[in-house]
């Protein structure tokens, strides 16, 4: 796995700020929440994965690059 540079880190930080409300779109994950979910942003990690508190009570981070969500 290629870790994406800090120039694209900090992207990802300023686009998903923690408290940033989001919906998942696609996670190819067997534990991952239902498409459709919603959550909120805590942070973004160094290899500029979302982390996100899902309302379902679920935590797995949005993997940059391969997992797609939208700001609500």
């Amino acid at each position: 796995m290629k870790f994406p540079s800090k120039e694209i880190v900090e992207q990802v930080r300023k686009k998903y700020p923690a408290g940033t409300r989001v919906e998942l779109l696609k996670m190819d994950d067997c534990q991952a929440p239902p498409i459709g979910t919603k959550g909120t942003v805590t942070g973004v990690d160094d290899t500029a994965s979302v982390m996100v508190a899902w309302d379902n009570g679920s935590h797995l981070h949005v993997v940059f690059g391969e997992d797609e969500i939208r700001r609500i």
